[in-house]
C-alpha cells in the first residue's frame, strides 16, 4: 500500500506521541528503584574543617573522604585517613589526633575513631597508640577500654582502658602493666 504525504505525516505524528507518552518517570517510582537508605546524603573527598569559638580554632578535622548522613541523628563518617588538630586558647595545635576511621555524631556531640589510632602531644613529646578512642565534647574528654601504649621520653608504659584530655598533657590508665625504671627517668613522685 502506497502511503499518501498526510498519512506519512499523521504516522510520523502518532510514532513520535507513543514515544513521548512513554518517556513520562513518575518521581516516586524512580525514587523506589534508585533509592538506598544505607546511601550518604553528600560525599566529601579531601575535607578540612575548622571548628571556632569565638574567633578561634579549637578543632580542625581533615579526611580524605568524608560522608554525611542525615537521618534521626546527624553523622558524619570519616575514611580513608583521620586527622583531628586540638587547638590552645592561644591557636597553637597542642595535639594531634590519626586514624583511619572515625564517625562524628554531631548530635550527641561525641566522636570515636579506630584502626591505627595515635595521639600525639606536641610540646611532651609523647603518644598514645590503641585500636580506638572515643571523644566526649561537652567536657573533651578522650577515652577507651582497649589496650593502650603510651610513648613519652622517659618510658613505654602498657595498659588497658585509659582516660585523657583532649590535649593530652595527663593521662590515667584504667588497668596499667609494665615496668618504670625510675633512675633513669624524670618522673617526679609526691612526697
Amino acid at each position: 500500500m502506497l502511503l499518501y504525504p498526510l498519512n506519512r505525516f499523521r504516522l510520523a505524528l502518532l510514532f513520535v506521541g507513543v514515544c513521548l507518552s512513554s518517556c513520562v518517570n513518575d518521581l516516586d517510582e524512580i525514587e523506589k528503584v534508585t533509592f538506598n537508605e544505607k546511601t550518604p546524603n553528600e560525599v566529601i573527598q579531601d575535607l578540612d574543617v575548622i571548628y571556632l569559638d569565638s574567633g578561634k580554632a579549637k578543632i580542625e578535622v581533615i579526611s580524605k573522604i568524608t560522608e554525611i548522613e542525615r537521618n534521626q541523628e546527624s553523622i558524619t563518617k570519616l575514611k580513608d585517613k583521620v586527622q583531628v588538630n586540638f587547638y590552645s586558647s592561644k591557636g597553637e595545635i597542642v595535639s594531634v589526633l590519626t586514624a583511619l576511621y572515625g564517625e562524628i555524631n554531631f548530635t550527641k556531640g561525641e566522636m570515636f575513631v579506630q584502626d591505627s589510632v595515635k595521639l600525639y602531644n606536641i610540646k611532651k613529646k609523647q603518644s598514645l597508640e590503641t585500636e580506638r578512642l572515643d571523644w566526649r565534647q561537652k567536657d573533651s574528654l578522650i577515652y577507651t577500654t582497649s589496650k593502650v601504649t603510651v610513648k613519652t621520653p622517659e618510658a613505654i608504659l602498657y595498659g588497658t582502658g585509659i582516660k585523657t584530655k583532649q590535649d593530652f598533657t595527663y593521662y590515667q590508665f584504667l588497668k596499667p602493666k609494665g615496668k618504670i625504671d625510675l633512675k633513669k627517668s624524670n618522673l617526679k613522685l609526691d612526697e
